[in-house]
């Protein structure tokens, strides 16, 4: 029976300790409670969030000095969620070169300006 209790005393602790913070929800300790993040970078998200809760992983990334897609994957692994979602690089891949494509349409538009003109 004791042997029965502390074990569900143990598995209790072991779900709290890797239990979701969600960023928009979380005070500085708990966000500090994430590996990797510190008074410092804590602050930088609360001054953020201040501005507007974070839409998605991406969003954050983007708000959050600091914040690359390799952080953004470790804080998801220790527990940090964005409304309630993982990170998942993929998405925050995928939204970059489509930024990226969009200003260089204009550089080989003026290219080729640039050469008929010749």
């Amino acid at each position: 029976m004791i042997r029965t209790l502390f074990a569900l005393l143990i598995a209790t602790f072991a779900l709290t300790a890797h239990a979701a913070v969600d960023i928009n929800k979380a005070s500085q300790a708990e966000l500090e409670t994430i590996k990797g993040i510190g008074p410092s970078m804590s602050g930088r998200m609360l001054d953020e969030r201040k501005k507007g809760s974070f839409k998605d992983w991406s969003d954050m990334v983007t708000r959050v000095k600091g914040v690359g897609q390799g952080n953004a994957g470790k804080f998801a692994a220790d527990g940090l969620t964005v409304n309630g979602s993982g990170f998942k690089p993929e998405l925050l891949a995928s939204s970059k070169p489509a930024a990226r494509a969009d200003k260089a349409q204009p550089v080989a538009a003026s290219r080729a300006v640039a050469t008929s003109m010749k």
